[in-house]
């Protein structure tokens, strides 16, 4: 330990005289151990973290697929759920259904403020099921999933002025600090929020949350769960909207569970013909893996590139400490002579290297810190769990083995070579100049190694914002510029031609505002995350139910199309003519129009969708309009089906559209006073501008874009450094040569190509194993590509030419000084 710290105190006195090189290598290593640690804290956070439940490792989330009608993850019906939960006790513990909503809280003052309060309703077991703990009160109990007896038969409807009982609830520890102020004394107690009553009965632990992958609507952390009241036995198999979470028993394989997922599906596909045509499949998932499956690939990316960044840095280093090794031969020499042993030696060059190495980590956790901030801002809404991306112990632990691992990579090949000095031969030698030639090889390897890295990483990145670019210009079907977007969830208007006066007084002042040009609604709006679909079929799927297919279902206000500025190919649109419940007709968008009525008109032709009733109802087709991308910009999606929001109720169309020719966002204050002006108990939420829609979709994109890029650009600049030190290492090392050639007449220009070409031979072999590298791994971000291959020829050769300009910049320094040299004093200082 003596000699460990002896050797240590050394290291730092060598590194403070020589300030530049220390400096600088510390700095190189914490670029790339910063972001490494950065990167890290999101993979530790989503990939690697263990799900802060119950042996969490026994979860699985259980989904419905129609495969015949290419769905995913359908929704769960009651008596389907029943079926499961008494057919499946051999393989499971216990399995919990669930849905979550938002429920909107108008202040009593009138002035149409709104609070958008996450509702969670499951079976009573749900809370014990994920192991989460109630901190105060007591949990639900099984009493509590018992449906309410139904109102007075003798009134047949219920009573007026009596109140329903107010529902049993338990807080999240979150609320229940925001809006109680952390009373304890709310608990046993009836609380109401705006017109709704809640018997609060518990508080939940701090940081609970439900998780969901993305896209099923299902919210992380509701502010107030209640009790799922609902006969499942006796339940409907056609009205879906619950989630299904299971927890497999002990020593019950995912295989065996699945084996009787299947066995139920099967049996259920032959009691209902629907599910069988439908291709109705149970398929279980386990928890955390179903929870990252879509971002896994950006993660896994993004960690990729980052450790080609620390590799870099640590290749940087590693010529840096070459240079200086071949520098100290004299000093290392005197110290052989006088006693000191190869190991000796060896052991106290790697120390240093680990000295060096620690100051780097501590700088690069202080960047890594920065960065975190910079990921937090930056991270797409589906990336789960970003909320936990912190440096933890876990996070330092890897620095740390990061920073002894660079050690060996960076250090040990320098340490080698330096602690093996032929000490007669550097004692004798006479000249001024340490032997610089010695490792020449080596160096340029590495920086071979150093550009071919730099190179994958910036194909990555051009591709990204080949990727980007396409996005932007992507027709999604509408048009999002100069609208302003807002929900109108909860109108408080029981009659339906109350509701239908209100719609219609609201569009007529929301139209007479400055600078609108147009005002409708639908729900949902394209790229709302909220997704409605109904199962549709032509007459020949009566005799054949394989048939029917499955359609995102909007319901629109009159003027829906026109407002949105969506193209219409056939007929017309939805006009207030059609806004009633007793008019079945639709408009279907491109997709669904050349999938149901191939080669002729689909204008007149009848569908038969299943959105009001149990069967297929017959509709009218009036128009078809150009598909809108609903769920991606990448790629066109499902196709789509609009009704009249009259249809189904008034209301119903709640995501309202204001086209504006100014700034959507300026006419905020108006269209609250003028819906305040016409309901003042209409409380308006989520107002935003449709852009928010569109970049929230390009969200992912734009973050491996962003990140992947400023990695690229760190390679790059660690690449040249690595090509300029080279190249000045080679400028001394050829001082006298250079000299010689000058004497006998050389031009200062064939001096200046004679050094360029020797960087560009190093860049142009660091480029070629680049690309036979980047066609390789470049393949692994193809799922994230959007109209570009990952072979794409323009990128390689933009990257190819880019590169090689910078490579002749980094060798233009260097070789500008070579070719500046005074003769005599070169052949002086040799």
């Amino acid at each position: 330990m003596k000699t460990f710290a002896a050797d240590l105190a050394y290291a730092a006195r060598m590194l403070r005289k020589n300030p530049g090189f220390a400096l600088t290598a510390v700095a190189t290593l914490a670029l790339g151990m910063g972001s490494t640690a950065a990167i890290f804290s999101v993979v530790n956070a989503v990939l690697l973290e263990p799900l802060p439940y119950e042996r969490p490792e026994r979860l699985v989330h259980v989904w419905h697929d129609l495969r015949n009608r290419n769905v995913t993850r359908f929704p769960w019906a009651p008596a389907d759920f029943h079926d499961l939960r008494t057919q499946a006790t051999d393989v499971f513990e216990d399995v919990a259904a669930l849905n979550t909503f938002r429920q909107v809280i108008v202040s009593e003052g009138g002035d149409g403020r709104a609070e958008q309060v996450r509702m969670g309703v499951a079976t009573p077991n749900l809370l014990r099921l994920l192991g989460a703990r109630v901190v105060m009160g007591t949990d639900f109990t099984e009493a509590d999933g018992v449906p309410l007896p139904p109102p007075d038969a003798q009134q047949g409807t219920p009573m007026q002025g009596v109140p329903q009982p107010p529902a049993r609830t338990i807080l999240s520890y979150e609320f229940w600090q925001r809006h109680f102020g952390g009373n304890p004394g709310v608990v046993g107690t009836v609380a109401t929020l705006g017109d709704q009553r809640f018997e609060v009965i518990g508080v939940l632990e701090p940081g609970f949350e439900v998780l969901f992958p993305p896209g099923i609507n299902i919210e992380r952390a509701p502010d107030l769960w209640t009790p799922m009241r609902v006969n499942f036995a006796a339940g409907s198999r056609v009205n879906v909207a619950q989630r299904v979470i299971g927890r497999l028993k002990e020593g019950v394989s995912i295989q065996r569970a699945q084996e009787r997922a299947d066995t139920i599906a099967a049996s259920l596909r032959e009691q209902f013909p629907i599910k069988k045509t439908a291709g109705f499949h149970l398929r279980l998932e386990p928890m955390h893996q179903d929870l990252v499956a879509d971002v896994r690939p950006v993660i896994l990316t993004l960690m990729g590139a980052v450790a080609f960044v620390m590799l870099i840095a640590c290749a940087n280093v590693a010529n840096l400490l070459l240079v200086r090794a071949a520098a100290r031969e004299r000093e290392l020499a005197v110290r052989a002579a006088l006693g000191g042993t190869r190991m000796r030696l060896f052991r106290q060059l790697l120390v240093e290297s680990l000295l060096l190495a620690l100051l780097a980590a501590g700088g690069g956790i202080i960047l890594a810190m920065l960065g975190i901030d910079v990921l937090l801002a930056l991270g797409p809404e589906n990336l789960p769990r970003l909320n936990r991306v912190a440096i933890n112990p876990t996070v330092l632990l890897f620095t740390g083995a990061a920073a002894v691992a660079s050690t060996v990579i960076f250090g040990l090949v320098p340490a080698l070579r330096a602690s093996r000095p032929d000490v007669m031969d550097l004692l004798r030698r006479s000249g001024r100049m340490s032997n610089l030639s010695s490792g020449n090889w080596l160096r340029n390897a590495v920086v071979v190694l150093e550009v071919a890295l730099a190179f994958v990483l910036l194909v990555g990145s051009g591709l990204m914002f080949r990727s980007f670019v396409a996005l932007q210009q992507v027709q999604p079907g509408y048009d999002p510029n100069g609208v302003l977007t807002f929900l109108l969830p909860n109108l408080r208007i029981p009659e339906n031609e109350a509701r239908q006066a209100f719609v219609r007084e609201l569009r007529a002042r929301l139209e007479a505002l400055p600078n609108v040009t147009g005002v409708t609604g639908a729900s949902p709006l394209p790229l709302d995350p909220r997704e409605s679909m109904a199962r549709y079929g032509t007459e020949e799927a009566l005799v054949d139910a394989t048939k029917f297919g499955q359609a995102t279902l909007h319901a629109v206000q009159p003027g829906y199309f026109e407002v949105m500025r969506t193209r219409v190919l056939e007929g017309r649109t939805i006009s207030e003519v059609d806004n009633r419940p007793d008019a079945q007709v639709l408009v279907i968008d491109r997709l669904l129009a050349a999938r149901a009525f191939p080669g002729k008109s689909a204008v007149g032709q009848t569908l038969l969708i299943r959105v009001r009733t149990p069967e297929p109802e017959r509709f009218k087709v009036i128009g078809v309009v150009e598909h809108q991308r609903h769920s991606s910009l990448a790629i066109d999606g499902r196709e789509a089906m609009f009704v009249a929001e009259g249809l189904l109720n008034h209301g119903a169309a709640n995501r309202w559209v204001v086209r504006t020719t100014g700034d959507p966002l300026s006419l905020a204050a108006s269209v609250r006073s003028t819906v305040a002006a016409v309901n003042p108990r209409a409380g308006i939420i989520e107002m935003q501008p449709m852009l928010a829609f569109v970049e929230r979709a390009q969200a992912q994109t734009k973050f491996a874009l962003v990140l992947i890029a400023v990695f690229a650009g760190i390679a790059l600049v660690l690449a040249a450094v690595g090509l300029y030190s080279v190249l000045s290492t080679t400028v001394r090392q050829r001082t006298a040569e250079i000299g010689v050639r000058m004497a006998f007449g050389a031009e200062h220009s064939s001096i200046f190509r004679m050094m360029v070409l020797q960087g560009l031979k190093l860049g142009a072999t660091g480029v070629a194993f680049g690309i036979g590298a980047a066609l390789i791994l470049t393949t692994v971000i193809q799922s994230m590509l959007v109209g570009v291959r990952p072979t794409d020829p323009a990128t390689f050769v933009a990257i190819v030419v880019g590169f090689l300009v910078i490579a002749v910049v980094a060798c233009g320094v260097p070789a500008l000084r070579a070719a500046r040299l005074d003769p005599m004093v070169a052949l002086r200082n040799e």
